[in-house]
């Protein structure tokens, strides 16, 4: 089990964690949240149909990382499908109805994470085994999804040549540990499908 998850019975999955990789994914998920920002602030109304007619923003987010967690419903700059006014206002109008769910879906991930990560018990080695319920499961897998899209995009991967490089970069090169987490994260999130499709 080390380094993989396996299913377990109920749906769920499990993995043996080191305390330094306890530390890693609790880290990476506290920086997702800061990036995602807060959720919007309370309505003073008591209307509980106001939450569902926010409106959140209407342009795309400046911040790399955000375009990549965040995309243009009909294509971003530089995509093909950019092109005409038309497009952009359908993508407009679509991130205005639908970012604010987008990100509390990506906060509700990541916080799920935390959680799981703090109520973990350490054994002996300095490790534990993180089990986690079939729905834990799922906000696991968005959670590493987004985790990984966000290291990706600071290292601009855009395609599979992109990650071959990564394999082949020297151990000098300061962008070395983002890629052996964007790399770790990988293998976590493929034996999370893996238990999930079984």
């Amino acid at each position: 089990m080390p380094g993989q998850f396996e299913a377990i019975p109920g749906g769920g999955a499990a993995v043996a964690l080191d305390e330094v990789e306890i530390s890693i994914i609790r880290s990476l998920a506290v920086q997702l949240l800061e990036l995602i920002g807060p959720g919007p602030a309370e309505d003073a109304s008591d209307d509980p149909l106001a939450e569902l007619f926010a409106e959140g923003p209407s342009e795309p987010p400046t911040d790399p990382v955000l375009q990549r967690l965040l995309p243009d419903a009909y294509g971003g700059p530089g995509s093909e499908k950019a092109d005409g006014d038309e497009l952009r206002a359908y993508s407009s109008e679509f991130r205005r109805f639908t970012e604010n769910d987008l990100r509390a879906k990506k906060r509700d991930d990541a916080v799920v994470v935390i959680r799981c990560l703090d109520a973990m018990t350490s054994k002996d080695e300095g490790g534990a085994v993180l089990k986690l319920s079939a729905d834990e499961s799922r906000h696991w897998l968005g959670a590493l999804n987004d985790l990984r899209l966000a290291i990706g995009a600071r290292l601009e991967v855009t395609d599979e040549d992109d990650t071959d490089l990564l394999y082949r970069l020297p151990d000098s090169d300061p962008r070395k540990p983002m890629v052996m987490a964007y790399l770790w994260l990988g293998g976590l999130q493929e034996t999370l499908v893996g238990t999930l499709i079984a």
